[in-house]
């Protein structure tokens, strides 16, 4: 039961978080706009439902409240469209939005660590019912006015209840948990829909838990003025997934307080509760064709519904972990099987059928891997559209104009490695805001540029690694300034000359900060010191360019840490390397004479009318080459969003599938990343192969950066 309870919660917690990052960009959009479009107005309508019902499935009475409360303003501003919203209010509407979002984003935390909620809610229900009651106007009055008019009827009530004779029994499913709070759900769906009012049995559904028991047994029913209310009733249960079916019962208006006053007629009067009790069986016949009716319309108004529904599971990642990690093995397996020296003593004829076996599990085998690795893929969408509320929030604060404009959102991402970017990339962004964009507007006209800053989040996918950019067109890093910083903290040496990329560097380091005041985002030294933890922490490096008077990037270049991945093994001496087989172009022989010396010692051979630099393999990593000439040796020709060159090694071993595996961590501190490295992997004789990270082979090579 436990497991079940903690099963629910998650979900909860997943579906909540879900909504509200949908709200957010909602509500980023309207605001740039000014206004709220009817389907915006109808989402946030059905959010708000959503997080209040599954709020009070929850019993958490605070979220519940407020999201009624929201849930009611865009009631009023559905029927009476935007135009009840007049545009000075506008503002005042999404900052009460936006704080709502804040709120339940704060009180979910609190559920996530097992923290009590926050019963102190008062304040802002105070200031949302406000808000309401300055909209609505006349029409709060009117509504105030007619109260003591409704009360007045109190007294005929039974008469009332007379009155709502369609009535309506649902049953939910068996085992759906907590009914009362079910049925409560679809009592309050179904008063959004119907027009006239009805009633509603047992009562006080959403505080009474006792009544589960006996709604799972005989259901819950409605009572309705008409028969058209009760078929839109149906509409609305049938298409709630808790719903099981239902049953419509018709009762005969009967004037019975005469009954009494004559004794005499009593079999007659007798007959009469037998007929009341009879009356819902002629309807019992109908019943087929209404259940028929149900499910028709169940049918055609949810059928695509529950499909989508039965489609999506929610899984929890740590399965995942094990399913790549398995999948890993029988890849390595796999090559061990194929490649082993024992099928050499196999007669040719024999291998035939071998190697068709082998062919099907290698086809079957990829397969898998596809399949494995694309469930473990998001796109980073999520997370760099919240920071379009990081901008927006510190744009009011600071009284800064800029915009975030996002590139390559569909980029898919490893779901470990998406989580552990998401707080990088708001320091980064913070960064921007508060370092970058100029604090006057009247200081970007006269630098010649747009006076509403602007910040470029961009994301792609080299295949080998991910590469994540932050930009901004500010003020830039006055290196300068930060030297003298650096040398004042301890941190450089006054006497040492420093390259621009060392001097930035500084920016990274513990502690350090360019602020001479600590403020509400920064000056405390801990923004991009945390960032380049992080990212080091899932094997990837963190590169800062800037340009004093124009602008700075900040580029995230994070390896694929745990892969399977087709390769290219190559032989330089007694080393095996692989190569990721996507940044090959072309392998091709040449001789020492088509290789161009420069004079800085380098070299280029000319390729398809371009020139493109050579790396020697053997003399980078100091190895002792088996083919001593050019004329002996092959070169592979690489290429990168960056860059293009030629690797030049002994030979080609051939194309294998190969499971990347992380390098140690104590490997980091002798620059083995810096080196061209990304990780290694297990060969099928059981040899090790170091994978070649190509997008900084020519960099560790040559020294440039590229920037």
């Amino acid at each position: 039961m436990e497991n079940n309870s903690d099963s629910v919660l998650e979900m909860y917690l997943y579906e909540t978080n879900t909504l509200l990052e949908q709200l957010d960009n909602i509500m980023l959009s309207a605001e740039q706009a000014d206004t709220l479009s009817e389907d915006d107005v109808n989402e946030i309508f059905r959010i708000m439902h959503t997080l209040k019902g599954s709020a009070a499935m929850m019993e958490f009475e605070p979220l519940m409240t407020i999201a009624h409360r929201i849930e009611d303003l865009f009631y009023l501003i559905r029927e009476k469209t935007m135009e009840v919203i007049p545009e000075q209010d506008r503002p005042q509407l999404f900052d009460l939005l936006f704080k709502s979002i804040d709120y339940f984003r704060s009180e979910v935390s609190k559920i996530e660590n097992g923290e009590p909620l926050s019963n102190n809610i008062d304040n802002f229900l105070n200031t949302i019912n406000t808000f309401i009651d300055k909209i609505n106007g006349e029409a709060a009055e009117a509504q105030a006015q007619a109260q003591p008019a409704q009360a007045a009827p109190a007294a005929q009530t039974s008469q009332a209840d007379a009155d709502h004779r369609y009535s309506l029994r649902v049953f939910l499913d068996e085992g759906c948990g907590m009914e009362n709070l079910r049925a409560f759900m679809a009592v309050s769906d179904v008063k959004d829909q119907c027009m006239q009012e009805f009633t509603y049995e047992p009562e006080n559904l959403e505080n009474d838990s006792s009544l589960s028991e006996s709604i799972a047994e005989n259901g819950f029913v409605m009572h309705f003025s008409s028969d058209n209310d009760r078929k839109q009733a149906i509409q609305v249960v049938s298409g709630l997934g808790f719903v099981k079916n239902f049953q419509e019962l018709d009762e005969e208006p009967a004037a019975q307080p005469a009954a009494p006053a004559e004794p005499a007629s009593e079999p007659a009067k007798a007959a009469e509760p037998a007929k009341h009790e009879a009356a819902p069986a002629p309807k019992k016949k109908a019943e087929p064709a209404a259940e028929s009716t149900k499910t028709e319309t169940s049918n055609a108004h949810n059928q695509a519904h529950h499909q989508i529904k039965q489609s999506l599971i929610s899984v929890n990642l740590s399965k995942l972990d094990q399913l790549m990690a398995v999948v890993g093995e029988i890849v390595i397996t796999e090559a061990m099987v194929t490649a082993s020296p024992d099928l050499k003593e196999i007669d040719a004829a024999k291998m035939d059928n071998f190697n068709k076996s082998a062919r099907q599990l290698r086809k079957l085998t990829d397969e898998l891997q596809d399949i494995s690795m694309s469930l473990r893929m998001v796109p980073v969408s999520g997370t760099f559209q919240k920071m379009r509320r990081i901008v927006r929030d510190m744009g009011q604060k600071l009284g800064r104009r800029a915009k975030l404009t996002i590139i390559g959102e569909d980029t898919e991402i490893d779901k470990t490695i998406v989580d552990a970017i998401s707080d990088p990339i708001m320091h980064i962004v913070r960064n921007s805001m508060d370092h970058g964009i100029e604090p006057d507007e009247q200081m970007r006209i006269a630098a010649g540029k747009n006076p509403e800053g602007e910040i470029i989040l961009s994301a792609q996918n080299t295949g080998s690694e991910v590469i994540i950019r932050i930009e901004d067109d500010g003020e830039g890093v006055d290196c300068d300034a930060v030297l003298r910083k650096a040398i004042r903290q301890g941190l450089a040496n006054p006497d040492t000359d420093y390259s621009q990329r060392e001097i930035i560097n500084f920016l990274m380091m513990p502690g350090f900060s360019t602020n001479t005041e600590v403020t509400e985002f920064s000056g405390r030294g801990v923004g991009m010191d945390v960032v380049k933890k992080n990212i080091e922490s899932v094997g990837g490096i963190v590169l800062m360019t800037s340009e004093f008077g124009k602008g700075t990037c900040t580029t995230l270049k994070i390896p694929l840490t745990t892969a399977i991945m087709d390769g290219m093994e190559v032989s330089v001496g007694d080393s095996i390397f692989t190569i990721p087989l996507q940044n090959i172009r072309q392998s091709f022989n040449a001789s020492e004479a088509e290789v161009i010396h420069d004079a800085m010692q380098g070299e280029m051979i000319s390729k398809m009318d371009n020139f493109y630099p050579v790396v020697r393999l053997h003399e980078l990593y100091g190895l002792q080459p088996k083919a001593s000439k050019t004329d002996d040796g092959i070169f592979v020709w690489v290429e990168t969003s960056e860059n293009s060159y030629c690797l030049f090694v002994d030979e080609l071993l051939g194309e294998q599938q190969v499971v990347i595996k992380p390098l140690p961590t104590y490997l980091n501190s002798f620059g083995i990343k810096e080196a061209g490295i990304v990780g290694c992997t297990i060969l099928g004789d059981g040899n090790i192969s170091l994978i070649l990270d190509v997008a900084s082979l020519l960099t560790s090579n040559t020294g440039f950066a590229g920037y």
